[in-house]
């Protein structure tokens, strides 16, 4: 039987996601947490995607198999118990059956991330905030995001050595909206790649602090050249909010 993890995580003290040697990974705790509580000798847990050292994530599945069937109370015995036997910066919200085939990485349909920049200095949402000194125009930052929208090739904002196929991703949203003394950007796509939101907001940062112009924004998502384009600015702001899925394809009962 597959089962689907319904999780949050603060990203902090992992480096990223995806199993590492010699490192702490998210992945890592909760396959030896389930292996531990349900006496088996390795469970692999598969995530909806890898998120970078330091990024949380609010919203995320994952899934794992059994040979046995666990009922309605079983699965929140096991929740209750993963949640006492868990690191504090680890949540497991529910745990519920899919189908067979149902995969957490390639049946999410669309995955959303946001970014934080504080324009007043805060010493209690540090680090989860990206405090700027000056505030950015909003209205020009908004009009280079929207070229996100219109491109599809994001080798610009994506790390060098990296293993995907290519660099294509299909954006639906990206906008900045000023929340209290946060500038959040918020941003949707079907996939992203690594360190993408994080180059994509250093750059949108450049065109609103006038570094760069809005055509100079679609030159760099044109030259294909991570070089061309701004910093990566750091891990802690960053929150993957949502991941979207056509819940019928994956459960009898679209009750999650």
């Amino acid at each position: 039987m597959r089962y689907f993890l319904h999780l949050a995580y603060n990203g902090a003290p992992f480096f990223g996601w995806q199993v590492q040697p010699d490192h702490p990974s998210v992945q890592e705790v909760l396959e030896r947490s389930l292996s531990l509580l349900l006496h088996q000798e390795h469970i692999a847990v598969t995530g909806c995607g890898r998120t970078d050292t330091g990024v949380h994530a609010a919203d995320y599945y994952a899934h794992f198999e059994l040979e046995e069937t666990l009922d309605t109370e079983g699965l929140k015995r096991l929740r209750d118990q993963l949640n006492s036997f868990l690191p504090k910066e680890i949540v497991i919200f529910n745990i519920f059956p899919v189908k067979p085939r149902a995969h957490a990485r390639f049946d999410a349909v669309e995955r959303t991330y946001q970014y934080f920049v504080s324009i007043r200095k805060n010493p209690f949402t540090f680090p989860q905030r990206y405090f700027s000194f000056r505030t950015p125009d909003i209205e020009r930052m908004n009009e280079a995001a929207a070229l996100l929208l219109e491109n599809e090739d994001f080798t610009s904002f994506s790390k060098v050595h990296t293993q995907v196929n290519n660099f294509i991703c299909h954006v639906t949203h990206a906008q900045w909206v000023l929340e209290g003394d946060d500038l959040v950007f918020t941003i949707t796509a079907n996939r992203f790649l690594r360190n993408m939101v994080r180059a994509i907001v250093g750059t949108l940062l450049d065109v609103g602090f006038g570094k760069l112009s809005v055509s100079d924004f679609q030159n760099i998502i044109n030259q294909k050249d991570r070089c061309k384009a701004g910093i990566s600015v750091p891990a802690g702001a960053l929150f993957l909010t949502n991941v979207r899925y056509n819940w019928p394809e994956i459960i009898e009962d679209n009750d999650e």
